[in-house]
């Protein structure tokens, strides 16, 4: 069985079909779903739907982290085009967040907006704190390393924090990623259950 069941995709929302992180979420996505991972997303537009849609068109299976907000106007929320085959409704954003980085076991993260800042943060500072059994993180796009770059040059960034990551810039590269931070799944020491973080 493999260590890594769930691939979780986190982008912009406004992404539409012409534009590069639809594109890009859309191809990496396939290339997943035809190697068995089921994807998982946010249940809305642009890089969630695009994930979906790269996962249906090889018969794979999504799964989509959704809530309906009251007092949000701006959330995207809820993009019933975006065709999941399950989905899991939160009760706010923060528990949303927490439930697609729950859910996967390794997440690519793709150009995007605040949002998108925020789940890289939590899951970058998850993937320190559980650091040796930690969920990795394929940060996809040169526009990456800058971003990198600017953290260690200005902020106190650890050497472990740099290990949780690997920056691809290809459909393929990225999938190459996934596989090969799994394969490093058999060096890593502690036990920890699959899908949860005990916090």
């Amino acid at each position: 069985m493999p260590k890594i069941e769930k691939v979780t995709f986190l982008g912009y929302a406004d992404a539409k079909e012409a534009d590069d992180p639809f594109i890009a979420a859309f191809e990496v996505a396939k290339l997943c779903a035809q190697k068995g991972y089921t994807i998982v997303n946010g249940g809305g537009p642009g890089v969630m739907k695009a994930s979906t849609l790269g996962a249906k068109s090889v018969g794979g299976h999504a799964v989509g982290i959704t809530f309906y907000p009251s007092d949000i106007p701006i959330f995207e929320g809820r993009d019933d085009s975006n065709n999941v085959d399950e989905l899991i409704v939160c009760k706010n954003y923060v528990e949303r967040t927490l439930k697609l980085l729950e859910t996967g076991q390794i997440h690519i993260i793709f150009n995007g907006g605040t949002g998108t800042i925020s789940e890289f943060g939590m899951a970058w500072g998850l993937a320190r704190l559980y650091f040796g059994h930690h969920k990795p993180l394929v940060l996809y796009g040169d526009f990456w390393h800058e971003i990198i770059f600017a953290f260690t040059r200005g902020m106190y960034i650890r050497p472990e924090e740099r290990a949780v990551f690997k920056i691809v810039n290809t459909p393929d590269a990225a999938l190459a990623a996934v596989l090969e931070l799994e394969s490093k799944l058999d060096e890593i020491l502690h036990i920890h259950e699959r899908g949860s973080y005990l916090i």
